[in-house]
């Protein structure tokens, strides 16, 4: 027999998954709720729904239209939030821009995305007349003042409130398909250009709605909804600040958007707003522990979902220690990014296990599919020993690589998203990032997990952070080395970091060939743009001064 289908009344409405929607019960059941950036700002979702209606006018006013990209370059604002609704809103497509990537690259993004108009906030001035002579596609800029007096920049068409206070509150918007393109950014990615993602309003919305519910699928780790007090201490930029500004409006929570980041003024806005939720890397975590040391802030009770690198053992066990309620979670650029939740086993007491739980990738998602296999795309075991490639289907996966039709077939290869990352699964569909593929350590004929050894050496006395990385050997192929960032005043030695290697070689949780020979010191980790221990700018580093070692007589 053939599919059936119903035939609805002509006069039924035909219900979109576009972004829009993600607002009609927010401003019916929290109009009055606030809005707050920084200690500069607050308005309420009553007034989030007017602003976000005079930007699409203005955007209109400046040449504005379907299909067209229009790019943001600004730190985590109520701006910038506006900008998450209107662009898709009126059927354009949202680029949010890295900043932090250098100054080629990020002209690179523009003219590859054919970004139309751009909103600039006054601090990336400079490097838009860097770019402007080779920005061809950009039609209009419009500047973003941020409450400052001063001269407008000669390539300006105006000013964002200037402009926002004379547009009409009351744009047409109107449905269309849910499966246009809602927005696109770029992978920072490990060689090359950045890579294009895009993501529809249908894939979006089921981001939204899912991510929602994992967050309040458990009653044994920190969730987030009605009550909460929100505050992204992600990037805004970087995969939709993992989605969680969608879930706060859709719920008509408090959000609390703290511009640039400066860690005594995120711990103030915390007190003084009632944050009760945030997101962030683990450097960031650091930064706002160093500030609370500093300043006294009592961070109890705020709970936060760590991601971007591992969560330490040892990080989340002193964000334990200071009442705080962390957990870990995996997602990438290319996965909207939401894949997977940490979560303790039900009626866990024990802490040690507690912490192992809770830095773990996580407990799938809804509506994810995980799989871990070999070369060949053969299926693995998911018995959390047998490691191979995690490959996922999900409803808001990117199909592409926007215009790099070779690199889209190898992520999409045999009908699956490659992630290139190293993993286990368990039976309860708990996922162990083990590695990437390309920072595995081959050495002696066996792979050296990179995480799992740099954990250990992160526990040896006098470390505060640790990295280990792969240089060439003429013996074995690839040995690990450790770079460490020192405790301030501490002296760290080689024993010392193998103290922790050594004992766990001894129980069998790691090979014999993980013992360091060598490690480096550095004042600081290089990072991303993204904020990513940058493992492959040690590598080149090191292994020059590998190769010098063995020049010599």
């Amino acid at each position: 027999m053939p599919l059936r289908f119903v035939e609805p009344t002509p006069q039924a409405y035909q219900f979109p998954l576009t972004i829009r929607h993600l607002l009609d019960s927010a401003l019916t059941t929290a109009a009055d709720q606030e809005i707050v950036y920084r200690d500069r700002s607050s308005y309420t979702y009553r007034e989030l729904f007017g602003r976000i209606g005079r930007l699409a006018s203005l955007l209109e006013g400046v040449g504005a239209e379907q299909g067209m990209t229009i790019a943001v370059m600004d730190w985590d604002s109520h701006r910038y939030l506006e900008a998450y609704f209107a662009v898709p809103m009126m059927g354009a497509v949202l680029q949010t821009v890295n900043v932090r990537l250098p100054t080629p690259q990020i002209g690179y993004t523009l003219n590859h995305a054919k970004a139309a108009i751009l909103l600039v906030h006054r601090d990336f001035f400079p490097l838009v007349e860097e770019m402007r002579p080779f920005l061809p596609d950009i039609k209009a800029i419009i500047a973003i003042m941020d409450g400052e007096e001063g001269q407008l920049p000669a390539f300006a068409s105006g000013e964002y409130e200037a402009m926002a206070a004379e547009a009409s509150p009351d744009y047409p918007f109107e449905d269309f398909d849910e499966n246009a393109v809602a927005t696109t950014f770029y992978t920072t990615g490990t060689t090359g250009n950045p890579k294009g993602v895009c993501f529809t309003h249908r894939q979006l919305v089921v981001h939204t709605i899912t991510g929602n519910g994992l967050n309040g699928g458990s009653s044994v780790v920190p969730g987030f909804g009605y009550g909460d007090v929100y505050m992204p201490l992600t990037p805004m930029f970087h995969v939709h600040a993992w989605g969680m500004p969608y879930i706060a409006t859709m719920l008509g929570v408090k959000q609390v958007y703290p511009g640039r980041y400066e860690p005594k003024l995120i711990c103030r806005l915390r007190r003084e707003e009632g944050v009760t939720y945030s997101h962030c890397v683990p450097t960031i975590l650091q930064m706002v522990f160093q500030a609370a040391d500093e300043t006294g802030a009592d961070l109890s009770g705020w709970k936060m979902n760590i991601g971007g690198s591992a969560l330490s053992k040892a990080l989340c066990a002193e964000g334990r220690r200071r009442g705080m309620e962390l957990l870990s979670g995996y997602g990438m650029s290319e996965t909207c990014p939401m894949v997977s939740m940490a979560r303790p086993a039900v009626g866990e007491t024990d802490e040690d296990t507690i912490i192992t739980q809770l830095t773990t990738s996580g407990v799938i998602a809804p509506l994810v599919s995980a799989r871990i296999v070999d070369e060949e795309m053969r299926m693995l075991a998911h018995d959390g020993k047998t490691r191979g490639e995690l490959v996922l289907r999900a409803p808001w996966l990117t199909p592409c690589y926007t215009g790099d039709a070779k690199a889209s077939d190898a992520l999409w290869r045999g009908g699956w998203l490659h992630t290139q990352d190293i993993a286990t699964i368990d039976a309860h569909g708990t996922i162990m990032i083990r590695d990437r593929l390309k920072d595995v350590i081959k050495t002696g004929g066996e792979w050296i997990d990179s995480i799992h050894l740099e954990e250990l050496v992160a526990m040896a006395d006098g470390v505060a952070e640790a990295s280990v990385i792969a240089v060439p050997d003429p013996k074995w192929g690839e040995r690990p080395l450790a770079v460490v960032v020192p405790i301030h005043g501490a002296a760290v030695t080689l024993d010392a970091l193998n103290t922790p290697v050594e004992q766990a070689i001894a129980e069998g949780a790691i090979t014999r060939y993980a013992k360091l020979e060598r490690f480096e010191i550095l004042d600081q980790l290089p990072r991303t743009s993204v904020g990513k221990i940058d493992k492959k700018a040690m590598r080149a580093r090191y292994a020059e001064t590998q190769n010098q070692m063995e020049a010599q007589p």
